[in-house]
């Protein structure tokens, strides 16, 4: 199992420890597991506002931001103050937004393989928008709906 596999099945595990702790249930009812979600994430098919898709997904990218807040206030903008970095907490805030970009990851149904690839994919597009002086003007969104 590589590092990025390790980290999805550590967040599964913490999550699921979060859900059966604090009795968080499905919209049946039933008790809410982050295999239902991401088999959720990965069905076709329409998902509402009420869909536990929509709620995880809203509620990680809530956290998410949230943990961005803070480490934005880790950061320094007065260049007259006498102030300095703190890196331990600064690095603390970017692993804890990674455990809520993990949740939103599974929550839509991706697994590390799944990632990679789009991340892949997405990466060459960048490259190639950067060869061609990428602006508003030559960014083209199709070429982001040809990533499978």
């Amino acid at each position: 199992m590589d590092k990025l596999e390790k980290l999805f099945e550590m967040q599964t595990a913490l999550n699921d420890n979060i859900f059966q702790k604090k009795g968080i249930r499905a919209d049946d009812g039933s008790q809410l597991t982050m295999a239902r979600l991401v088999e959720e994430g990965k069905a076709s098919g329409e998902k509402n506002a009420l869909s536990n898709t929509n709620v995880w997904l809203s509620n990680y990218l809530r956290a998410l931001n949230d943990e961005s807040r803070e480490l934005g206030e880790e950061l320094l903008w007065k260049w007259w103050s006498k102030d300095a970095l703190d890196m331990q907490n600064i690095r603390v805030e970017i692993v804890d937004q990674l455990h809520f970009w993990l949740s939103l990851a599974l929550t839509a149904g991706l697994d590390a393989d799944k990632v990679f690839d789009l991340y892949s994919q997405k990466n060459a597009i960048n490259f190639a928008r950067q060869e061609r002086g990428y602006s508003m003007a030559t960014k083209d969104e199709r070429e982001n709906k040809g990533i499978v």
